[in-house]
């Protein structure tokens, strides 16, 4: 009788190959068969070994061609048949990835897996930028959201809280809904000219960064014509964007500023 395979829930970090994990890395180049998400880079991707298999469940908001219950299933399989399993994720598998349901359909078939953390886009992106989450005197929390629901649903957060000018707020896959979430901070008593970023494909060599104000930030970010996945920091630490930054000195800048 054929051996269960193992599946590893690999978190792919958000874009730069250099940000994975040491375990990681290990973990991609014995897989058998990877499984993978549109967020993953094709720098990362292509880490895997050149006979593994490699199977696209990616979705787009509005636009799911593989069920999350179909992916679930695929793993199962794919463990019976004695494979080792690398599902990649973009950011990490357990930060708005899904890997948390996979992870139990697995546990309750008996699957052994195992789940590899990545840095999460909030972390690269800021980190590429150059400007802290947190800050002594501007930022004493931080909050990461998601910027769309399940079944594109009307969005429903805790805009009072979201909405504290001490914290630092990170909204991921949010561009289609980012007016809704502007319009709704300052409702709560954000203020309009508080700081703003959006950073497009973050830590890769296509980044694209546009810093504005809350309130013109939505038109801002729709100007720029984004492709690809769109990271906004939302606080007074996107304040620190310009005066941090010295990737204008090194390689002629990749951020426009409109504030």
């Amino acid at each position: 009788m054929q051996d269960v395979g193992r599946v590893t829930l690999v978190g792919a970090g958000p874009g730069d190959p250099e940000l994975l994990t040491i375990k990681a890395l290990k973990a991609i180049e014995r897989a058998d068969v990877v499984v993978y998400d549109r967020l993953v880079s094709e720098e990362v991707l292509a880490l895997a070994p050149a006979g593994a298999a490699r199977i696209y469940v990616g979705k787009q908001p509005s636009h799911h061609p593989v069920p999350q219950s179909e992916i679930n299933d695929l793993l199962v399989r794919l463990a019976r048949s004695g494979r080792r399993v690398v599902r990649l994720k973009g950011g990490d598998p357990f930060i708005f990835g899904r890997g948390s349901e996979e992870a139990a359909v697995l546990a309750e078939q008996g699957i052994t897996f195992d789940v590899i953390p990545g840095i999460t886009s909030a972390q690269g992106c800021a980190a590429s930028a150059r400007i802290p989450l947190t800050h002594r005197g501007l930022a004493h929390s931080l909050r990461f959201v998601t910027g769309h629901c399940r079944e594109d649903l009307d969005l429903d957060l805790d805009w009072d809280g979201l909405a504290d000018p001490q914290t630092t707020l990170v909204v991921y896959m949010g561009m289609a809904n980012i007016g809704q979430i502007s319009r709704r901070l300052m409702a709560a008593g954000l203020p309009g000219d508080t700081p703003a970023l959006a950073i497009n494909n973050g830590t890769t060599p296509r980044e694209r960064r546009v810093r504005d104000t809350l309130a013109a930030l939505p038109a801002a970010a729709r100007a720029a014509r984004f492709e690809g996945p769109v990271l906004f920091i939302v606080g007074k630490v996107a304040g620190l964007a310009d005066s941090l930054d010295t990737s204008a000195e090194e390689d002629g800048t990749r951020a426009a500023s409109h504030a």
